[in-house]
């Protein structure tokens, strides 16, 4: 819990009791600061709660990523594998499916150079 949560929730507080007792006294000015104080404690409390949603959210992500490294290696292991074993039982796939891929990006790395727009003229 955050510290600006305390006193947003603490100034909320004091300024809902001198509201109140700036009503039963019937002193405008006692109600009117009751109220600045409230507001300003309910945004100090909003402050405090965006700031531990914030650090929840990057904790979480932290832990997440901490995870998938740690886990990455298997992950690769066991995808290797898998592949090793598809390549072992069908090697004619296997060749087809790396040569079209070789040829996908053959044709995506040499496509022809680009040409300047033509350049219409006007004789009038």
């Amino acid at each position: 819990m955050d510290k600006d949560r305390i006193a947003g929730s603490a100034k909320d507080i004091a300024g809902k009791v001198e509201g109140t007792v700036g009503d039963m006294a019937g002193d405008a000015q006692a109600q009117a600061a009751g109220r600045v104080r409230e507001a300003a404690g309910t945004v100090q409390n909003l402050y405090g709660q965006a700031k531990d949603a914030a650090r929840d959210a990057g904790d979480a992500a932290a832990s997440y990523a901490k995870d998938a490294y740690e886990n990455s290696g298997d992950t690769l292991r066991e995808g290797s594998e898998v592949v090793a074993k598809k390549v072992q039982d069908n090697p004619l796939g296997a060749l087809l499916i790396a040569g079209g891929i070789g040829f996908a990006l053959a044709m995506l790395m040499t496509r022809p150079p680009r040409r300047p727009p033509q350049r219409w003229r006007y004789y009038g």
